[in-house]
């Protein structure tokens, strides 16, 4: 017992000095370029966690509570300020959105629309993954992509009882919610965020049609790949899937849920600003997914207890706040100063290879933080960029919050990567591995994209 213990313990402290090392090896490197000794004591921390979360050498959820101990213990920020960022209003969102996917499973919801979603004559994996990602790309260009992962997510998991399918069908939400996330101004918050700096800069809008005009095209190019990239590896033979039995009828309380979320679509819906012609309801989606999601509790509706909230994933709530954390210690340190300053000498490049550096630092680098959070830090950062080079600030800005949401790599990317971890079907190392393919087509896409394209309209 105790060899085995040795065994199964080993693994997991060799990954923990493995990072550690990295981690002191990159602050050391940090000091030969940079001279600020909190801006090197940073990109060490950063270089831990990512590793750490990589390589699983602790859980998901301690990884992602490290930043409140080490922060303030090398002196990048106060415990207060990195506690502030585990308080977010849009971990909230998260939370209400949690409580209706925990609804939906427990009335068995999902059952009936994995049902309808699916055609009957899906056979293959890849069957399944296309119609799941172009449903999810679907809703998400008209709700939030967060909403709709969470609200697909328990389709997903339904549809095969075997964990390597139930990996792909995840992330095949995860990233059709992501891919559609971009044909709209309100299907995720990077694209708010640069439509508000647009407008606080005096610069031109992009109107909300223009706005599909110029996305549809790499969203349908996008979605057209994705099956293919997610069935490698998989099966080839015909299976069966959940789809195949008998098909369910509603019961009462299935409905009553499902009138639930279509008022809470609607209602998002009306609440998304379409500039210049709607000003939308002005309440906060934050406040609104908060809302439905306790209103599972309520006397009538009883969806839920207070005890089905133990199975609400707080590791990925940890992580988001993780995230947010490194965004704010970025901006409070001035690394972030020091980073756009060091991309000054792009702005000479010819305007295709800025395109294409643009494009895979946002990608990469929204890897180890929250893309609303990053794409709020780089948007400055490359508006400031866009002065000195010789083509469309507002092109580069575009292409930069587009590819903010395509990071397809690790789960602190973006809010459906988050999601679909949440579901533990999904190992961190096969959303990296396939991630990475994803990331290298998202970043080729949007540069030849932009600049066969957009450039001509923006």
């Amino acid at each position: 017992m105790f060899q085995s213990g040795i065994i199964h313990v080993m693994p997991n402290a060799t990954k923990i000095i493995i990072a550690v090392i990295l981690a002191v090896v990159s602050g050391l490197l940090a000091t030969t370029v940079l001279t600020d000794s909190r801006h090197s004591m940073l990109v060490g921390i950063i270089v831990l966690l990512v590793t750490l979360w990589t390589n699983e050498g602790l859980s998901l959820g301690v990884v992602s509570l490290l930043p409140l101990m080490l922060f303030p213990s090398f002196d990048v920020l106060s415990l207060k300020s990195t506690s502030s960022y585990y308080a977010n209003p849009v971990i909230f969102l998260f939370l209400g959105g949690f409580m209706l996917a925990i609804a939906v499973q427990k009335t068995g919801l999902h059952q009936f629309l994995a049902q309808a979603m699916m055609p009957k004559s899906a056979r293959t994996a890849r069957s399944i993954i296309f119609p799941l990602g172009l449903v999810a790309a679907v809703l998400s260009s008209l709700l939030s992509n967060t909403t709709t992962a969470l609200l697909l997510l328990p389709v997903a998991i339904f549809l095969s009882d075997e964990r390597v399918f139930q990996a792909r069908f995840v992330l095949a939400i995860a990233y059709g919610a992501s891919i559609g996330g971009i044909m709209t101004p309100i299907g995720t918050p990077p694209n708010l965020i640069l439509m508000g700096f647009l407008e606080s800069q005096g610069l031109p809008s992009i109107a909300f049609v223009k706005w599909m005009f110029l996305t549809m095209p790499l969203a349908i190019l996008m979605l057209a790949i994705m099956p293919w990239v997610l069935s490698l590896g998989l099966p080839k033979e015909h299976g069966e899937f959940a789809i195949h039995g008998e098909k369910p009828h509603m019961t009462a309380e299935q409905r009553k849920l499902a009138w639930v979320l279509v008022l809470l679509g609607g209602l998002l819906l009306l609440n998304s600003r379409i500039e210049p012609w709607y000003p939308g309801l002005g309440m906060d989606d934050k406040m609104i997914m908060l809302g439905f999601g306790l209103l599972m509790f309520v006397p009538g509706m009883s969806f839920l207890s207070w005890e089905d909230t133990r199975r609400i994933p707080y590791e990925i709530i940890f992580l988001f706040g993780a995230g947010f954390s490194i965004a704010g210690a970025l901006v409070d340190s001035g690394l972030a100063q020091v980073i756009a300053q060091s991309l000054e000498a792009f702005a000479q490049f010819h305007a295709f290879f800025l395109i294409l550096v643009i494009a895979a630092l946002i990608t990469f680098s929204t890897e180890i933080t929250s893309n609303t959070a990053l794409v709020s830090l780089a948007v400055p950062i490359i508006y400031s960029l866009g002065q000195l080079a010789e083509t469309s600030t507002v092109l580069i800005l575009m292409v930069a919050t587009i590819c903010g949401s395509y990071a397809f790599m690790l789960p602190i990317a973006t809010p459906p990567n988050a999601i679909a971890m949440s579901s533990g079907a999904l190992r961190v190392k096969e959303m990296m591995t396939l991630g990475l393919v994803f990331n290298l087509i998202g970043i080729t896409l949007v540069t030849l994209t932009a600049w066969s394209f957009w450039r001509w309209f923006l």
